[in-house]
């Protein structure tokens, strides 16, 4: 009768982390653009109206499905519409803004990544008074 060596559960262990490294590698390849930063800085005040909204994303971005609005305290469309996109940098969004007045604003926008998948969010920024 032919025994069989027993196996460590280390080396079983060690084995199927091998195994499984191919898939942890591509996991960033699957990732959505989440917003990286933003100008006006999200939550921000801002002494004098920007001029325009500017939003990094932490991957390429598809500008035929991406969109960006501002609207007010009261929910009414400051900025909305086709934004610009960086031709030399495919992460970078701007659209422009007419004069604010003093008040709260919000930001939202929905990306969709040069990988197809969706990301959307919202923040907030002041003007002062």
């Amino acid at each position: 009768m032919r025994t069989y060596p027993r196996r460590s559960p280390i080396a079983l262990l060690w084995l199927l982390s091998i195994a499984a490294l191919p898939a942890v590698v591509a996991l960033p390849a699957l990732a959505h653009a989440y917003l990286d930063r933003a100008l006006p800085v999200a939550g921000s005040t801002v002494r004098e109206s920007p001029h325009e909204l500017t939003l990094w994303f932490t991957q390429r971005i598809e500008p035929a499905f991406s969109t960006v609005r501002v609207v007010d305290a009261a929910g009414k469309d400051i900025a909305a519409g086709a934004p610009q996109f960086d031709s030399t940098d495919g992460k970078v969004m701007r659209i422009s803004l007419p004069t604010l007045g003093p008040g709260m604003y919000r930001a939202k926008w929905r990306v969709v990544s040069v990988d197809t998948h969706v990301s959307e969010g919202e923040f907030t920024f002041d003007v002062a008074r």
